[in-house]
């Protein structure tokens, strides 16, 4: 019988221990690079209007 190791998801072999901290470490990195590139954001991203792209009333 193996040795069952404690972990986050319960009591698993080493194999599925070192497997789930290499799926773990892989959808954070996922996670941070759509972060940075603003991926998956719900609210889209608005560049401000210039003054020379507004039309000026005449006054």
């Amino acid at each position: 019988m193996t040795i069952m190791i404690h972990s986050n998801y319960g009591y698993e072999p080493p194999e599925w221990v070192a497997a789930d901290a290499r799926l773990d470490r892989w959808y954070r990195d996922k996670k941070r690079r759509a972060k940075q590139h603003g991926a998956f954001s719900l609210e889209k991203k608005r560049r401000k209007q210039h003054a020379k792209d507004k039309k000026m009333p005449l006054s």
